[in-house]
């Protein structure tokens, strides 16, 4: 599935569909910096994603940056609120959380 992505990528073809399936195709792969790169690119296409900022927000945490994670999910909980993504707005809440409760001595 990465390669026929990647192949429309390679292609022109750039839009937010197809960096989400990207992102989320190398984090499940396990290579978190390139999911990280294409839900960047993602979210520079649509600020308003919020499926996309959950999954950044995993795929900063799997490679370390825990700040970056962190400033993805509040973004992203600011885009879900205004599509009344209720779901996304749970997961990205108990995601800040977790990483909250993570960071204190």
């Amino acid at each position: 599935m990465l390669e026929s992505l990647e192949k429309m990528l390679a292609q022109g073809m750039d839009n937010p569909m197809l960096r989400f399936g990207l992102g989320k195709g190398y984090l499940d792969a396990g290579d978190a910096e390139k999911a990280a790169a294409h839900l960047r690119r993602c979210v520079e296409l649509d600020a308003r994603y919020s499926a996309a900022w959950k999954l950044l927000g995993k795929a900063l945490q799997s490679s370390g940056d825990l700040e970056g994670a962190r400033t993805a999910w509040e973004k992203g909980l600011v885009a879900a609120q205004a599509h009344g993504d209720k779901q996304a707005e749970k997961e990205m809440t108990v995601f800040l959380r977790k990483l909250d409760k993570a960071s204190r001595p």
